[in-house]
């Protein structure tokens, strides 16, 4: 989810032309930044293979002519694919999170700078002087977010957008999208090898895309959860975003074999109030549990605390029952973290006695 960001976006400044000029130079000479593989390094080897790299993505022609040195993660999903790659020592800044990093991360992480827990301003990524940003939302490469792709592309800096939030989807109306078509992993899979091709190491990306599909096997394995129904909550308590069919929770509920009670929108996020959300009647509720602090009731407890003192939605089945899922947000979105819904998902679906 993407949209319900402040915008933080500030006018390319007259302070800002040193820096620019900097980043110039960084363009013309990448391979010399920091954290760059040394020449006649087994790395140097493997990173200098396959380029230049051409991808038509989300509309845009991109190619990069080197593996980046400098590279920014825009969104933490993008930048937890970077991580999960090895790609920490290539990295000069990530941002825009809404959960603490993915366990087994935390090292890698701690290398990195975090240039804004939100959206930081076009000046501060440029700080940064990078020679690739990436991003998982369109918002977050568009006005409103940090700036527009062509602002970077403008000074030579390429940029890639997750393919997970323009194929198949709408993003042209105010909220946050509506699906043309149903999301799968493949989505997430490719956007991996892609990720892992521009950075030159796409042996590493064949691994990482084995291990999830190895783990979305295992979770859905032998699983009949029958007519059992879902809802899930990412955030607001007033106006609470509640997941449509077709996007990362909608890979959740297909892989398991279960019934999102929205699934007759096709909206990603769409607000839906509790009266309408208590004559669904889920038998469980997946919650996001978030750090960030944009709307009411964020953090899962604050959304159980919510459920159980509200006149209405206290009535539900599975507030009354106390069948919660505990999710990340990056879990609720189109990213490597979708496995570990589908996982937690199936975990506690059983743990209920909703299998068969």
């Amino acid at each position: 989810m993407s949209r319900d960001a402040e915008d933080s976006s500030v006018p390319f400044a007259h302070s800002v032309r040193s820096t620019v000029l900097l980043l110039a130079g960084a363009v013309l000479v990448a391979g010399c930044g920091a954290g760059g593989a040394a020449p006649g390094s087994p790395d140097a080897k493997e990173t200098a293979a396959g380029h230049p790299v051409r991808l038509d993505n989300c509309g845009q022609r991109v190619e990069i002519d080197r593996p980046p040195r400098r590279a920014v993660a825009l969104d933490q999903g993008s930048a937890e694919i970077l991580l999960s790659l090895g790609l920490s020592d290539r990295m000069v800044g990530t941002a825009t999170w809404t959960d603490p990093v993915l366990k087994g991360l935390e090292k890698a992480n701690a290398k990195v700078p975090r240039l804004a827990d939100r959206y930081p301003s076009f000046e501060k990524v440029l700080d940064a002087e990078p020679d690739f940003v990436s991003a998982s939302f369109l918002y977050t490469l568009g006005k409103g977010g940090v700036a527009p792709r062509e602002q970077f592309t403008k000074l030579g800096v390429p940029s890639y957008l997750s393919p997970a939030d323009c194929v198949g989807k709408d993003n042209s109306g105010d909220g946050d999208g509506v699906r043309t078509e149903p999301l799968t992993m493949d989505s997430v899979y490719g956007e991996i090898r892609d990720l892992a091709r521009i950075f030159g190491v796409p042996e590493r990306g064949e691994k990482l895309v084995g291990q999830l599909r190895a783990r979305v096997e295992k979770a859905k394995a032998g699983a009949d959860f029958g007519d059992a129904s879902v809802l899930y909550w990412f955030s607001d308590s007033q106006g609470p975003y509640m997941a449509g069919c077709c996007g990362a929770p909608g890979i959740v509920s297909g892989t398991l074999g279960v019934k999102n009670v929205f699934d007759d929108t096709k909206e990603e996020w769409p607000q839906i109030n509790w009266e309408t959300v208590v004559d669904r009647d889920p038998d469980v509720l997946v919650i996001a549990d978030l750090t960030r602090k944009a709307q009411s009731a964020e953090s899962a407890a604050k959304k159980i605390e919510f459920l159980e003192n509200h006149p209405v939605a206290r009535n539900m089945t599975a507030v009354r029952k106390k069948r919660y899922v505990i999710l990340s947000g990056q879990a609720m979105n189109p990213t490597i973290r979708t496995v570990e819904g589908i996982e937690k998902v199936s975990a506690a679906l059983r743990t209920y006695g909703l299998a068969k």
